[in-house]
């Protein structure tokens, strides 16, 4: 949606690997360089590491593109195969034809050995090799052995999690540990290489103007994002939206604390700060109810509510039992349960402006509309995206008519629901006409008819 906003051709931070936009500073460039390096040069095992979200894949797609034509290359993407299916999977790649199961290694090797002779390498780039099992692990170091007497025939590269490294560093995984000649450590961005790589994007795209993300922005970023390529490429997105949902072209960091809060990513600091307090505060809950009912169920108060006797009347004074019911006043009774309908309902979530102001002007109009009359519902989304439906609010009301947009709130499993709606309309007729009409963008949310007595 904001593309026309800030000039661009495409949107710039799609999490889907796009070779074409590929970020070789903090050292993504070099690294690529020494794996083509190795791998071309009979290195045997390569490995390389990295956290979630730290840009694997795309280096991996990168090494895939960069590998000259002389160079086959078998890459394997779901690496949770047995150590068979890993060798069937080469059979094909290979096209080797199907023999004798004992006779396969060796028919591979002898396809190996064809290729080796007419000056062919034959590289497998396995993706996600901390999720091979051990058995199948043991196998790429079988493989590795097949060899001339001057050259590897088969380059291997493995692409993991840091997983990996704690698996190879098992004792039974020494033989194959000791195969690898080049491990490589793809790290998250620092703070100063942030704002290059927030560029770099950006201008990828198209964008012609000055920096949208300023040098006073990446502290916040790099919090925010551990400097995780993924996790920066979702919040600068999510900025992106909150300044077209402003009207602006100014980020600023209003936006991309709304960013941060929008993503939501389970591991932040404030995230863990958050439940802290939730689970502390259910623990006192929990524990004073608990305390409350056992008195009740026991019949007698605490020890600490009972006054002391003096030492003139202790001896005299028995010792009685205190009814619950003389020290407690009698429970209230609970309060009314009344029905509460999507228009009128008296609990409003955490939105932005847009979508408050929004959802108050239309709950007033909604109430004066008659049950028969019709709507075209827009879209629905969980109340917690309030950035994306800040945005979608924002263009809506410059392609559409302002005064039809409506909004109302659902309470549905798993949670609560944010409608929004454009109507009304006398009959379906008329509001079809208008749904047929809506731009694509508009309609690809799932747009549909419905009926004003639906809400109710």
């Amino acid at each position: 949606m904001y593309k026309n906003h800030f000039g661009l051709n495409e949107a710039p931070f799609r999490i889907t690997p796009h070779t074409g936009r590929f970020f070789a500073g903090a050292q993504r460039g070099a690294m690529l360089e020494a794996l083509l390096y190795a791998i071309q040069h009979d290195e045997g095992i390569v490995r390389v590491t990295g956290e979630v979200g730290t840009g694997k894949t795309m280096l991996c797609r990168m090494l895939l593109d960069q590998l000259p034509e002389a160079v086959q290359t078998i890459y394997i993407a779901n690496p949770s195969l047995t150590p068979q299916a890993l060798l069937e999977v080469l059979r094909d790649e290979l096209q080797v034809p199907a023999g004798e199961p004992g006779r396969l290694l060796r028919a591979l090797e002898a396809a190996l050995i064809e290729r080796h002779a007419a000056g062919r390498k034959v590289v497998v780039i396995i993706d996600e090799a901390h999720a091979m099992p051990r058995e199948s692990l043991e196998q790429i170091r079988l493989l590795s052995n097949l060899e001339t007497s001057t050259h590897k025939l088969l380059q291997i590269a493995l692409f993991g999690q840091p997983e990996l490294n704690e698996m190879l560093a098992e004792p039974g995984m020494r033989s194959l540990r000791e195969r690898i000649t080049q491990s490589f450590e793809l790290k998250p961005l620092a703070q100063v290489d942030i704002a290059a790589y927030l560029d770099f994007r950006l201008r990828a795209a198209g964008y012609k103007g000055p920096a949208l993300f300023a040098d006073a922005h990446m502290g916040l970023l790099a919090r925010a994002s551990r400097g995780l390529t993924r996790r920066l490429n979702i919040l600068a997105d999510k900025a992106l939206l909150a300044a077209f949902a402003d009207n602006t072209h100014t980020i600023t960091p209003a936006h991309i604390r709304a960013a941060v809060l929008d993503a939501q990513f389970a591991d932040s600091n404030a995230a863990r700060r958050h439940r802290l307090v939730a689970v502390t505060a259910i623990a006192l809950l929990v524990t004073l109810g608990l305390g409350v009912w056992l008195v009740r169920q026991d019949g007698r108060t605490p020890a600490s509510e009972t006054p002391p006797a003096t030492p003139d009347t202790r001896a005299a004074t028995p010792k009685t039992l205190v009814p619950a019911a003389t020290v407690s006043a009698a429970p209230t009774p609970p309060a009314p349960v009344t029905p509460q309908s999507a228009i009128s309902s008296a609990e409003t979530p955490a939105l932005g402006p847009l979508a408050l102001a929004l959802l108050d002007s239309s709950r007033k109009q909604m109430e004066m509309i008659p049950g028969t009359q019709w709507f075209i519902q827009l879209r629905s989304s969980p109340a917690k995206d309030a950035l994306a439906l800040e945005a979608f609010i924002a263009a809506a009301r410059k392609y559409l008519q302002a005064d039809l947009l409506q909004l109302y709130v659902a309470r549905e499993s798993p949670g609560t629901q944010i409608g929004v709606v454009y109507g009304p309309f006398a009959d379906s007729v008329s509001a079809q006409r208008t749904l047929e009409k809506l731009p694509p963008w508009v309609r690809a949310h799932g747009a549909f008819l419905r009926r004003y007595q639906s809400l109710r």
